[in-house]
């Protein structure tokens, strides 16, 4: 008999089948990730803070109480056994990662926002692996690793808080531009520092070819996969290809890219990325990543709960240790350092590409959220580094990006205020004052200065519509019923 809830009320109904046990793990999970995000809504908080907080709920809170269901809601083999999910998930936010590299588009936006963008997450990184390695004395795996996941950055709290604040200007478009790539920068860092942690883990202390040159030469063979799998895709994805059957071809590509990686014990990262690039260059084709998008929040709630579920509540209380220093410690540290690194980096960044004050004194403040890549690559290198060492750094990532998405929305919303991106004032948006022809000056009367004030709130007013993503799950649900009705019309003709 197991110790999880679901386990005994299954005994106590004598049924002993591990499909169902299985199956209620997953309805659970889905059902009271949603219902934890009603919650989290009302706080204004990102759907992931929710998923993280339920997965706590489920299990780790229940290590600390004393009852006899210890593995909380959830029983701990399904929960191992939904390791995959990791691989899966970071597979969809790296192939959705490449749309961002569109050559058309890198080159509109210059090189200032590439190297603003490296700028802000190469210093994070680099602030993070001194203190964790020099002053805190942790292990190089663990420093290098823990450094390149603070470079990471989660666009979507910052994005809402754009779209609520309605915020416009050169500010908002050089930090929609850096968050964008940003993740793309940190892909990359951390491949580097997964391949020398597998490196120093398998070689011990020595440096040789095979310890070094074998996983670099292995992330270089997925990564050229994935530039033949991005060709690949745009020629088994043409226009006259329906829909539905794009969205399953996508996923089956995505899934055996996934697979081969797995038998080269690799990750997915830089491939899935490399393929998202070729694909959106050669075709053009934005609307697969928006039905990708809509196909994957069941995928990301299933394991962004588990990645809640692997949280290890008992290593604070219990003060473990990292090292010499207390787990609490690292992470406090960790915390206010990656902070102080993005800002100082952002700031840099701006100071030398000659971004103007109010771009260069802000920017910073955009970048403090961390959840979704965060987490993916922190659950990879805690099955790669494995023992009480990878599940503190899941600890770590997973604490702090609470932490990040409850304070990056109030720091995002305050950069794009001092930035003067936005008012709340609409007499300073609404002029007294017009243009009339022959350029003269002319001095409106009250009522015509209150027309233009509701004119401008009517405008500002956001419209009923879908998202691009319901839109692309829209035009494929008609296109299907469309294609229905053409070969029900020609049934009948033939039955004539």
């Amino acid at each position: 008999m197991g110790n999880s809830l679901v386990e005994k009320m299954l005994s106590s109904l004598n049924i002993e089948s591990s499909a169902a046990l299985v199956i209620i793990s997953i309805a659970i999970i889905l059902f009271f990730g949603f219902l934890m995000t009603r919650i989290t809504k009302k706080l204004k908080l990102p759907n992931v803070t929710a998923y993280i907080i339920m997965g706590v709920l489920l299990v780790p809170i229940w290590s600390l109480l004393p009852v006899d269901f210890k593995d909380g809601i959830i029983p701990s083999r399904v929960v191992n056994g939904m390791d995959f999910l990791s691989d899966i998930a970071l597979a969809f936010i790296a192939f959705g990662a490449g749309e961002f590299f569109k050559v058309e588009e890198l080159k509109k936006s210059g090189k200032s926002v590439i190297v603003i963008t490296i700028f802000e997450a190469v210093t994070a990184a680099v602030v993070i692996f001194l203190l964790c390695f020099f002053a805190l004395g942790i292990d190089l795996a663990f420093s290098l690793v823990l450094a390149a996941l603070s470079s990471a950055t989660a666009p979507a709290s910052t994005i809402m808080t754009i779209k609520q604040t309605k915020a416009k200007g050169e500010y908002v478009n050089t930090l929609l531009e850096v968050v964008a790539l940003d993740d793309v920068v940190s892909l990359i860092l951390y491949s580097v520092a997964i391949s020398i942690c597998l490196a120093l883990k398998n070689g011990g202390n020595g440096i040789s070819f095979e310890s070094i040159g074998l996983p670099i030469l292995k992330n270089l063979a997925c990564l050229a996969i994935g530039f033949a799998f991005g060709f690949l895709l745009k020629l088994l994805l043409p226009q006259k290809r329906t829909t539905d059957n794009r969205l399953i071809i996508v996923l089956a590509t995505i899934f055996l890219f996934c697979g081969i990686c797995a038998l080269m014990d690799q990750t997915p990262l830089l491939g899935c990325m490399a393929m998202g690039m070729v694909y959106i260059n050669v075709s053009g084709d934005d609307k697969l990543f928006k039905q990708l998008n809509y196909f994957s929040p069941p995928i990301m709630l299933c394991f962004f709960v588990r990645s809640g579920m692997k949280f290890n509540l008992k290593s604070f209380t219990d003060n473990s240790l990292i090292g010499y220093v207390p787990l609490f410690v690292v992470a406090i540290v960790y915390f206010f350092a990656r902070i102080a690194g993005k800002y100082g980096g952002a700031y840099a960044g701006c100071q030398v590409t000659g971004k103007e004050k109010r771009i260069k004194n802000y920017l910073g403040l955009g970048l403090v959220p961390q959840a979704g890549v965060a987490i993916g690559l922190a659950s990879m290198g805690a099955r790669i580094i494995g023992g009480v060492e990878g599940d503190n750094l899941l600890t770590i990532i997973l604490a702090s990006s609470v932490l990040y998405e409850l304070v990056g929305p109030g720091l995002s919303k305050l950069g794009l205020y001092l930035s003067k991106s936005y008012t709340t004032n609409i007499d300073e948006i609404v002029s007294d004052e017009i243009v009339v022809a022959g350029g003269e000056v002319a001095v409106l009367t009250p009522v015509e200065i209150l027309t233009r004030k509701i004119n401008k709130i009517r405008e500002e007013m956001p419209e009923p519509e879908m998202s691009e993503e319901e839109k692309a799950f829209t035009d494929a649900a008609e296109e299907y019923f469309d294609d229905e009705e053409i070969r029900a019309n020609r049934r009948f003709i033939n039955r004539r």
